[in-house]
């Protein structure tokens, strides 16, 4: 179990004049518009190359510090927040925060697995993910930009990797803040026999019954609605 060194990301910005609706043109100009904010700081309207940006959300993810240059001026900063359109997928914004480098912060971290399971590959067993990230406290400059495990443990069926596998890996610089240790990260399930399948698709759907029953209810309750409703006076 490791975590993912990273080096210095660096950002260029410029301060940016162009506001509310006329900010569409700043991005079919090849900009992102963004905010640099955080405690103690003012905020500061930035612009920032779609190129560069999408480099550095690449590389550095929503948990890795980005310095930003703005005139001259680093900011250390997380990616807090990005803003897409949710038809065409274009970033629209983006949120940097400023951050201390002598406090620590708390933060979720992707969990990345690598290598293959043999009571997959070569049981057949079925890999069952239980987390997709992990919040992790540290000083900005010490934050993992992911979290990543070797599945190569899992050998037999039931086999598991949990929280205090991951814990012993992670390093003194950085710490996880879930308490229970041996929370299951992921495991190996062994795989339905025929008759086990079998049976399960054979099984009645729970719910479908349910959705029947509050259905005609709701019917019910309509029709009396509708008896209980005075008719409008006649004028």
């Amino acid at each position: 179990m490791a975590t993912n060194t990273h080096k210095k990301i660096e950002l260029d910005a410029q301060k940016r004049e162009v506001l509310g609706g006329k900010v569409k043109k700043l991005r079919r100009d090849g900009y992102v518009p963004a905010i640099l904010y955080g405690k103690g700081q003012e905020p500061i309207s930035l612009q920032v190359g779609l190129k560069d940006f999408n480099k550095a959300l690449k590389t550095a993810g929503e948990s890795t510090l980005v310095y930003i240059n703005v005139d001259g001026q680093s900011y250390p900063t997380i990616i807090h927040d990005v803003s897409y359109d949710s038809i065409t997928d274009e970033i629209l914004h983006a949120d940097f925060y400023k951050v201390r480098l002598d406090e620590k912060i708390k933060t979720s971290i992707p969990v990345v697995f690598t290598g293959e399971a043999p009571a997959v590959k070569e049981l057949g067993g079925i890999f069952i993910r239980n987390v997709n990230e992990l919040e992790v406290e540290a000083l900005p400059q010490n934050l993992p930009h992911e979290l990543t495990i070797d599945i190569s443990v899992l050998k037999n069926f039931g086999d598991k990797v949990t929280v205090k596998d991951l814990k012993t890996g992670l390093g003194a610089l950085a710490k996880l803040t879930t308490e229970d240790d041996d929370a299951i990260i992921a495991t190996v399930q062994e795989p339905l026999s025929e008759e086990e399948l079998k049976a399960s698709l054979e099984e009645p759907t729970a719910g479908v019954e349910d959705v029947e029953v509050i259905e005609k209810e709701k019917k019910e309750e309509a029709v009396e609605e509708t008896a209980e409703t005075p008719a409008s006076p006649e004028k």
